[in-house]
């Protein structure tokens, strides 16, 4: 479309909404779970998705601006950056995480940003002993900036950061106060207490990720932040070497979780996590 704003799944007439905005979007999950919760708490209100490309995020954000029945919105790729640049920062992310992924309509009508990815990324491995361990972290977009400032808070050890700019990868560990390395993309995997994929590699439509996951300590966790296809090779080699693993699903969830008391005012089910995950992988 001319304008960049595809709607591809209809609010309820009258109802407030939020949405999912990214390119692409059609494999987003978010409208699944959403609505899911909403029928679950009984909130009157609607979740769709819709497909902003980067020419029409200023005009996506004008026109919803004006709209008094949207709450806001989650941020999917590759708008976690540039959407600060279209709302209010007054969480002061451009200087700590550097993206985000939520925007809300203040009391007072101004668009401000937030993020919970860096809380939706921490949620599956908050019983994790990290203290002082390895750490790789494949990507430096912004999904990998909310992981990174997460990581900082867990008194991580070293930590790698592959991307294909090398150069982007340094000045992320340099951001975030972070020791450690920045290697191209197909460098060896060190021996690492966690390896996390905070990239789009590997996701339905995207090119693959190929890595070699032998030199991973024997007690690694692998976490996978695609989740479509919801069961990815990485994964898969994982579980292959007998290590523990955690799907995108669960940090998609998890942030889900915190942006739905944001955007809605209720605290989402998590008693039927189990009933939410049949849903999603049905």
């Amino acid at each position: 479309m001319t304008t960049g704003v595809e709607v591809m799944t209809e609010d309820g007439a009258g109802l407030p909404f939020a949405e999912v905005i990214g390119d692409p979007i059609a494999h987003s999950k978010s409208p699944l779970i959403h609505r899911f919760w909403l029928g679950a708490t009984g909130v009157a209100g609607d979740y769709r998705k819709t497909h902003v490309t980067a020419e029409g995020l200023a005009a996506y954000f004008a026109d919803r601006r004006d709209d008094p029945h949207w709450r806001g919105c989650n941020v999917t790729v590759p708008h976690k950056l540039a959407v600060l640049d279209h709302v209010e920062d007054r969480g002061d992310l451009k200087r700590t995480i550097g993206a985000a992924n939520t925007v809300l309509r203040a009391e007072d009508g101004a668009l401000i940003a937030t993020n919970t990815d860096a809380g939706g990324f921490y949620a599956p491995i908050a019983d994790l002993d990290l203290a002082g361990k390895p750490v790789t972290v494949i990507g430096a977009g912004g999904a990998a900036r909310a992981i990174l400032f997460a990581l900082t808070r867990m008194a991580v050890g070293a930590v790698t950061v592959i991307n294909r700019d090398p150069l982007k990868a340094a000045a992320l560990l340099s951001t975030f106060g972070l020791k450690g390395r920045a290697l191209p993309l197909g460098a060896a995997i060190p021996s690492s207490a966690l390896l996390v994929n905070a990239s789009t590699l590997g996701m339905t439509g995207q090119p693959a990720l190929d890595v070699d996951l032998s030199r991973l300590d024997d007690d690694a966790v692998v976490y996978d932040a695609v989740y479509a296809p919801l069961e990815t090779p990485l994964l898969a080699q994982a579980r292959a070497l007998g290590l523990d693993t955690v799907d995108g699903l669960e940090m998609l969830v998890a942030q889900a979780a915190i942006a739905f008391e944001l955007l809605f005012g209720e605290a989402s089910p998590r008693d039927r996590d189990d009933e939410l995950r049949a849903l999603l992988t049905a």
